[in-house]
């Protein structure tokens, strides 16, 4: 992603990784439907850990499609989520839409890291330095980014949490 944000820029940056990332959450979802029974057997070993998993499975296309969205925000590792998408019954649509929506804000900091990379690396291979202002809007602008993404992880996570309670909570 650093490389496309250097190489491309945000835009045909973004295009590129969303189009990467699309491919790249789709195989594992149809290659875990082979192994279906196999992932539903780990998923029963672990059912702590499967509980968020099982949650986006649940409810209308809104209801996976948020899941699936606050899921790609926490921290948890997606290539787990990637195979189980398909053993805890996530439609592909939400699935795919949430995984972008999901992933906006890490792909642009890294479009916007690779980005500020290369506006660096540009200064120094024309032996020029960077103005005060440019260093400091660069550097702001990169340290905020990097804070909203950290706030919305943590909100994220909490949302989640919450959620977890809602629905695992007897009726």
């Amino acid at each position: 992603m650093w490389m496309a944000g250097m190489a491309y820029g945000y835009v045909k940056g973004m295009l590129l990784v969303m189009a990467g990332v699309s491919v790249g959450v789709s195989l594992p979802y149809f290659v875990g439907s082979v192994f279906h029974a196999r992932i539903q057997r780990l998923l029963e070993k672990y059912p702590k850990e499967a509980s968020i998993l099982r949650l986006a499975g649940e409810g209308n296309w809104f209801h996976q499609f948020r899941t699936v969205t606050l899921i790609r925000i926490s921290p948890l590792p997606y290539i787990m989520f990637n195979y189980a998408a398909w053993a805890t019954n996530v439609r592909y649509t939400p699935y795919l839409m949430g995984t972008w929506v999901g992933m906006l804000p890490e792909v642009f900091i890294a479009l916007y890291s690779g980005i500020l990379i290369r506006s660096f690396a540009e200064a120094t291979q024309d032996k020029r330095t960077l103005t005060p202002k440019q260093i400091i809007l660069n550097v702001s602008g990169f340290c905020a980014s990097v804070g909203a993404t950290v706030f919305i992880g943590i909100r994220t996570k909490k949302r989640l949490d919450r959620l977890h309670e809602e629905e695992s909570a007897p009726e």
